[in-house]
Order: C-alpha cells, then sequence, then structure tokens
C-alpha cells in the first residue's frame, strides 16, 4: 500500500487527472488545503472516494485570511475527520502575523479538542508553541508534516503519541537526514507535500512515495515490502484513532 499523508492535491495544474491518478493506483492519501474555501470547492470531487480523503485546512501563511474563513471552518468541521493544513509558522515568511496565527491555531484546536480529528502540523521555527498548545488541549491525533526542528523534540512528539511525515525533499539535506533517523519506526508515516516536491526534475506525485519507500529501506536495513508494512500498520494505528 502506498500511502501520502499531506499533498496538496487541489494545487497541482490539473487536479482532477491527479485524482484519478490515485484512484487508479489505489493509493491512500490525505489531501490537505490551505483554507476551508478550498476545502468547499474540492469537497465534491472527494466525498465519493473511500482511500482519498480531503482535509480541512488553515494555513498558517494565510494568516491575513483567517478571521473571514474561521466561519467556513466551523461549518464544514463535521464533513471530515482531517483538518490540515495547520500551525504555526514563526520562520522570517510567518512572523509579522505570529500572534494572528497563534489565535486562529488556538480557535482550532479549541473547537476540535474532544472530537475524533487527525491533524497534518505545520510547525515551521514554531516547534515548541504547537507542542504545547496540542498538549494543553488533549489532542489525540497529530501528524508533524515537514518536520525541521531541534532533534531533542522528537522524543517530546513521540512521548505524546504523535507521529511524523516525512517526504524525499528531507533527504537531500543533512540536517533532514538527522531527523528522519532521529524519529521511531513506529512514529514515521510517509508524505510527498507535492506538488511543493520533485521528483527528480518533475513535480512530486502520490505515486512517487514509492521512491521514499526505498530511502527507508536502506536507512532500517530492511525490504522495501517491509517497510511499506511498517508505514501502513503505523497509518492503521493513527487511523483507530477515529474509529
Amino acid at each position: 500500500m502506498i500511502i501520502d499523508t499531506h499533498c496538496h492535491i487541489d494545487l497541482y495544474p490539473n487536479p482532477e487527472k491527479i485524482l484519478q491518478e490515485c484512484v487508479k493506483a489505489n493509493l491512500t492519501v490525505i489531501s490537505v488545503t490551505n483554507l476551508p474555501s478550498h476545502f468547499e470547492m474540492g469537497y465534491p470531487h472527494f466525498k465519493s472516494q473511500k482511500r482519498i480523503r480531503i482535509a480541512l485546512g488553515m494555513h498558517p501563511l494565510f494568516a491575513n485570511l483567517h478571521e473571514k474563513e474561521f466561519k467556513l471552518f466551523l461549518k464544514n468541521i463535521s464533513k471530515t475527520s482531517y483538518i490540515g493544513e495547520i500551525g504555526l509558522d514563526f520562520s522570517k515568511e510567518g512572523y509579522s502575523t505570529k500572534e494572528i496565527q497563534i489565535k486562529t491555531f488556538t480557535r482550532i484546536l479549541e473547537n476540535i479538542t474532544d472530537q475524533k480529528k487527525i491533524l497534518s502540523i505545520h510547525s515551521r521555527r514554531a516547534e515548541k508553541e504547537v507542542i504545547e498548545l496540542l498538549d494543553r488541549y488533549k489532542i489525540k491525533s497529530a501528524i508533524f508534516h515537514w518536520y525541521s526542528g531541534p532533534l531533542y523534540l522528537i522524543d517530546k512528539i513521540t512521548e505524546l503519541g504523535y507521529y511524523f511525515s516525512v517526504n524525499i525533499a528531507m533527504t537531500k539535506s543533512e540536517n533532514g537526514r538527522k531527523i528522519i533517523q532521529r524519529i521511531p519506526m513506529n512514529k514515521i508515516l510517509t508524505e510527498t507535500d507535492g506538488p511543493f516536491t520533485k521528483n527528480n526534475d518533475a513535480i512530486s506525485k502520490p505515486i512517487d512515495v514509492k521512491n521514499l519507500y526505498q530511502y527507508l529501506s536502506n536507512v532500517w536495513e530492511i525490504s522495501s515490502y517491509e517497510v511499506e508494512k511498517v508505514i501502513e500498520r503505523n497509518f492503521s494505528n493513527l487511523v483507530s484513532n477515529i474509529r
């Protein structure tokens, strides 16, 4: 089973073509969105799919639209068990909207704290703050997407029961490789973050997760088939929390 827990199908040049390719290949995909209005546009195309789900998002780098979009978030929250991409971004790109981001992320967590949801989390340069808020609101199921923070915080995140989704772009840097090696095998999931990553010179598609399986095979010194089974088991354990 090929599993892509974080990609943006709606942002490909031809989203419907990518969706049908995923269906034909029998992939398991979580298609995140950046705003509730994007979720509303995509939802009709996903609602009949069994293995491909659309997630309700509120990306931190779209903070200037959060207040306008929040009613739509609440309106659509019952339509999906998957929430993402959400979180905080205190990098140079996002720091100016730090307070808006914290307010929005807190409001989201307040509204889902007692619900069975799986969150796909953005935490760039804000890892400690994200961890503290997830813990405060007793969030049970979360995936740290493309984690790039300190290695020592990986231990805290796994202690809280959360997962990490890693992608092929992370294997291209020393820091990314160190992060992948630090994550416990039973807490790793796979992603592409397409169309924001590349497979060789082409835009990554969900099917390209299989290339990451080969990388993990080398790191863990097990076969690609065994890697596939590890990821499948991890995902099954995660999803059991919303059943």
